[in-house]
């Protein structure tokens, strides 16, 4: 296949385009009323069509004769549990949580909370309440009790479904005080919350709204599939928001199932029966999209992994699941490779799996750094590749599309626009601009399946933060430029360009130099305030393990790095060694709230923090050095 022709088919006629890729699914009654504009001008797909995505990703390839093949693998470090369900035994598993569910008054349209651990129930809740046409919202597990609050109140859910803890790495973290911390702060009170009571700690159960889940289950009649239109909505995930509060982003059923399958296609090239892992929690869109949906819509076989890429128990462990299980796709955030380039710089734990089943690893979430992105293939030997995509759209914007036309790496690029997305650069004025130039990335309307169509309850914030910056397109936040092969160049999002002297550069690219070097396991690159030039980089690293180096020793070796490869024009002085970096837990670096810090201004540790106590730790290595 083509990439330029099938991705000129999808501009020149995407209600055509999408309609041949609807065909594919098993839908109730097919679509005919492919691509619409609704009363407020959005774009919608599918409207008229009727499905059931949980029918999608489970009875139906059970009725294609797949019953007896390995849809899910759980894989507990934490626990030394290893499980897998069928299709059939997950299947049922499903309908019996739906009819649980069901007896609860949970009906369609209804919203179900789902605060919970990586185990195999936090999936089946997912599938369970799609079943029967209600929209679930997964909140990360073990977050905060206001932020918990917060999304109670805005998804007002019928049922609140949560386990009695979570493990991190040995530390078990108890559940139920944090969810009724919530439930109290919150002007919204669920009907009930049921409760999966783990080993390791039990949950007190209040009396009248909360029931216990094995209970409640083995009582439970099964459900059927419920029909709802393509244009219903699956599932809110809530993102932050550049006010603090979260937004529900929300996702319909027709054009997501549609977009899932087609990627694993074109994007991953993986078919049914093959194993694809995509090492992420349920609570993020990377869980959502490619834990759960994507590989079981597709018939594949997918992992849920309760553990971390080191310390569960070291640096090999993911190795180590894709040997054990035969996974033939892995895909991670670029956190977790430098977490474990740091641990194990030379690869010798890799070494000592097989790793001949796997044939690609991708890495989204934040810019695959250059470094990063070299040391994995060269330690693998297996093709690294980025690609770009957003919770906003649920699947990759820009791709190397292994079941279209794989193309030749370029580090630093996700490569080239994914059919379905018109990819621009455009300047301040909303202009198009031409390769090479770096301005804003946006992408011009209609935005493909899948894609948020709004923001649960705030139709008017959805259309302020994503339509009203560029007329006629959707603005994604991100900078970066187009080169003259249509490589796509993410440097990160807009508010990470610093301003030196009137000259504007990107602090992604110099993050990808200063990763580079050998010492350095990573690194962020702020903006701090300069009364002569405006802004000047300064720059926080992560030594490798068995470095040991001085400020001096590092800022010298890296202000040479730079100067040689970017110029003198970017400044670079300064550099700080600190042990780590804050990041949320899906693994982002929280260069925003580092760049308030430096800068004297008020900052707000976000909830989504992986461990607050970092940016404590940073502040107080940055003012004995007389930067603060």
């Amino acid at each position: 296949m083509n990439y330029q022709a099938e991705h000129q088919r999808s501009m020149a006629d995407p209600a055509g385009f999408w309609r041949e890729k609807a065909s594919a699914l098993p839908w109730f009654k097919a679509p005919e009323n492919i691509l619409a504009q609704d009363e407020h001008g959005i774009h919608r797909w599918f409207a008229d069509g009727e499905m059931n995505t949980a029918y999608m990703a489970l009875d139906y390839h059970v009725e294609q004769g797949r019953g007896a093949q390995t849809a899910l693998i759980y894989d507990s470090p934490v626990t030394t549990t290893q499980r897998q369900y069928s299709y059939s035994e997950l299947r049922d598993e499903v309908a019996q949580t739906a009819g649980m569910l069901a007896e609860l008054g949970v009906t369609k349209g209804d919203r179900v909370i789902i605060y919970m651990p990586m185990i195999p129930e936090a999936v089946i809740a997912m599938l369970a309440v799609a079943r029967l046409g209600a929209v679930h919202s997964v909140v990360f597990g073990g977050f905060a009790a206001p932020e918990l609050a917060v999304r109670i109140e805005d998804a007002q859910p019928r049922v609140i479904m949560s386990a009695s803890c979570g493990i991190e790495v040995q530390k078990v973290i108890e559940y139920k005080p944090l969810l009724d911390k919530a439930i109290e702060l919150s002007s919204h009170q669920p009907e009930s919350c049921i409760m999966l009571q783990r080993p390791q700690t039990a949950a007190t159960l209040v009396a009248g709204r909360d029931y216990d889940w094995k209970t409640l289950l083995a009582q439970a009649a099964p459900a059927d599939c419920v029909p709802v239109q393509g244009t219903d909505p699956l599932y809110i995930l809530y993102t932050s928001g550049t006010t603090g509060k979260p937004k529900g982003v929300v996702r319909e059923n027709g054009g997501h199932a549609v977009a899932m399958n087609y990627s694993m296609e074109a994007i991953y090239a993986i078919d049914a029966g093959e194993v694809f892992w995509a090492a992420s929690d349920v609570g993020w869109v990377v869980g959502h999209s490619y834990i759960v949906y994507a590989p079981l819509i597709r018939g594949c076989t997918t992992l849920v992994f309760e553990g971390k890429p080191i310390m569960t128990p070291d640096a090999g462990a993911f190795w180590r699941v894709c040997a054990d299980y035969k996974v033939k796709t892995l895909f991670t955030a670029p956190t977790a490779f430098r977490a474990i380039k740091k641990e194990d710089p030379d690869g010798t734990l890799l070494g000592q799996y097989d790793l001949s089943q796997l044939t690609h690893i991708f890495s989204a979430g934040e810019r695959l750094d250059p470094p990063t992105q070299a040391w994995l293939t060269e330690q693998t030997g297996k093709p690294v590749i980025d690609h770009w995509w957003q919770t906003e759209t649920g699947w990759g914007i820009t791709a190397n599309l292994l079941g279209i036309e794989p193309m030749p790496v370029k580090m630093g690029s996700s490569t080239v626009p994914t059919p379905g997305f018109n990819v621009q650069i455009l300047n301040d004025a909303g202009e198009e601009l031409g390769p090479n130039e770096q301005g804003y990335i946006a992408l011009k309307l209609p935005l493909p399946p899948s894609c948020l169509t709004t923001v649960w309850g705030d139709l008017a914030k959805f259309k302020s933060g994503y339509l009203e910056a560029f007329p006629g397109y959707y603005a994604s936040g991100d900078g970066g430029y187009i080169d003259e092969d249509g490589y796509v160049f993410v440097m990160g999002r807009v508010d990470d360009v610093i301003n030196v002297a009137g000259h504007r550069l990107s602090t992604g690219e110099m993050e990808e130099v200063v990763g580079s070097h050998d010492w350095i396991a990573e690194c962020a690159v702020i903006a701090a305030d300069d009364a002569l030039k405006g802004q000047i980089p300064l720059g926080l690293v992560v030594l490798k393990s068995g470095i040991d180096r001085t400020d001096a020793e590092v800022a010298q070796q890296l202000a040479q790095l730079i100067r040689a490869r970017i110029g003198p024009i970017a400044c670079y002085k300064d550099s700080y060694v600190v042990q780590r970096l804050p990041k949320t837990r899906s693994g982002k670096i929280l260069r925003k709230s580092m760049r308030q810090m430096i800068n004297g201004q008020e900052y707000a540790v976000p909830s989504t923090i992986d461990d607050p106590a970092i940016m404590t730790e940073i502040e107080t290595v940055l003012r004995s050095r007389g930067v603060i």
